[in-house]
């Protein structure tokens, strides 16, 4: 993964100036030679032979031999293999692997939390708020329901205030519930307001 963020880091740092990019831009319509791209930006020979060594760097230019003369062209289909590859959805989140992700989130347990675990007090932003739910839904686990007397026994480890918990594990679509004061159940993500499979029940107590 370190060599794909190298790889990013080089790709846009290649097109990281304007020149590069109205480079980019005329070879996109034909090869042409230092002099010819020189001429076209009136920019200096040797500022032209500059940016396309960076863009050469990075596979998005070639060179060929034409008599006394290098002839540039665009490499298209690096530059597409390059968005396809480093660009993908799926490979995005890799790009933070060694990065400590849930500092935040132990930062504020921490500051809301006291030794035991216990909430000291509700975080008035959403954010951090968010941060707690997330913390004590670990506790349900998925696919099981849960009767209000068992969530208020768990809940009550965190804070006196079940109510407010209770509430808001719905609210934020952490939990679903049944109507009239029937069971609960962890629905697992935020935007995910129901779940396919019937989930087994728990009776309340310890």
């Amino acid at each position: 993964m370190e060599n794909q963020v190298d790889e990013l880091v080089r790709f846009f740092k290649a097109l990281a100036e304007p020149n590069r990019l109205r480079i980019i831009g005329l070879l996109a319509q034909k090869p042409q030679s230092v002099e010819q791209l020189a001429s076209t930006l009136r920019v200096g020979e040797s500022t032209v032979s500059h940016h396309l060594s960076k863009l050469g760097q990075a596979g998005l230019v070639s060179a060929r031999a034409e008599g006394y003369y290098s002839i540039y062209a665009l490499q298209t289909g690096a530059l597409a293999g390059m968005a396809k590859k480093i660009l993908h959805e799926e490979s995005l989140p890799g790009l933070a692997l060694g990065i400590d992700v849930d500092a935040y989130d132990r930062k504020v347990l921490a500051t809301f939390s006291d030794a035991n675990g216990r909430i000291k007090a509700f975080p008035v932003q959403e954010k951090k708020f968010l941060v707690i739910l997330r913390h004590i839904l670990e506790e349900f686990d998925t696919g099981v329901k849960y009767p209000e007397k068992r969530v208020n026994q768990i809940l009550a480890k965190y804070s006196a205030d079940t109510a407010t918990l209770r509430r808001s594990l719905v609210e934020y679509e952490f939990m679903a519930r049944e109507g009239g004061g029937g069971a609960y159940w962890r629905v697992g993500k935020k935007t995910q307001a129901h779940i396919e499979n019937e989930p087994e029940s728990v009776t309340g107590g310890g």
